[in-house]
């Protein structure tokens, strides 16, 4: 019975070692684990920090740019101009002046009224009241002015040059004004500006047209 016993199979004990490399992978895979997530955080994080950047850059050199808006006349059709005549230079006209307020920026121009002074050799010869108003962000406010323009206060100097032109065919005619006002961006940032108009037009007594329109 002893010696029946005795040549009965026992397993090998285990060592030990099986158990630690199962461990040992366990824990290097964890590291893994974390080594990934900590890389994810960090990418996040840097590009978080990257479109913050981009998005200060943005608003500082683009939203916060306060440009001054143009001023403008733009072309128009003669409704009346009756002229003289060389000897006896003089001229009337009639037109409705479509006035331009393009405001660039990215909040509106809150502008106070004005005027639009038209003049023949540096002698006013008409006038345009502009009502205050505002240009909202990146549009054009589009003001239509009734105007009259006569020679008859003009100086005899300058009806000399006007008969000249009457004799040419062409009366040369300057618009000029200013218009004062404050931009404001996202109801809290504000910036006082001023918008000058300088257009020069050169009318056809022909053809009753037109003929140039150019503005600084």
């Amino acid at each position: 019975m002893e010696e029946k016993n005795q040549n009965q199979y026992h397993p090998p004990e285990s060592n030990g070692y099986h158990r630690n490399d199962q461990e040992s992978l366990r824990t290097m895979e964890d590291e893994e684990a974390k080594r990934k997530k900590r890389m994810k955080w960090t990418i996040g994080i840097i590009a978080f920090v990257i479109f913050q950047v981009v998005q200060a850059l943005f608003f500082v050199l683009v939203i916060m740019k306060f440009k001054s808006p143009k001023f403008r006349v733009g072309d128009f059709a003669v409704q009346t101009l009756t002229v003289g005549t060389q000897a006896s230079p003089s001229f009337n006209m009639s037109f409705v002046a479509p006035i331009r307020v393009k405001n660039t920026n990215w909040g509106p121009f809150k502008y106070d009224a004005s005027t639009v002074d038209f003049t023949y050799g540096g002698v006013q010869v008409g006038q345009a009241i502009i009502p205050k108003s505002k240009a909202n962000f990146k549009s054009t406010k589009k003001i239509d002015v009734s105007v009259t323009l006569s020679s008859a206060n003009l100086p005899s100097n300058i009806n000399s040059n006007l008969g000249s032109e009457l004799s040419s065919g062409v009366i040369t005619l300057t618009s000029q004004g200013e218009l004062k006002g404050k931009i404001t961006v996202m109801f809290m940032f504000k910036k006082k500006k001023t918008s000058q108009m300088n257009c020069t037009m050169a009318i056809d007594t022909s053809t009753k047209a037109v003929q140039s329109l150019s503005c600084k």
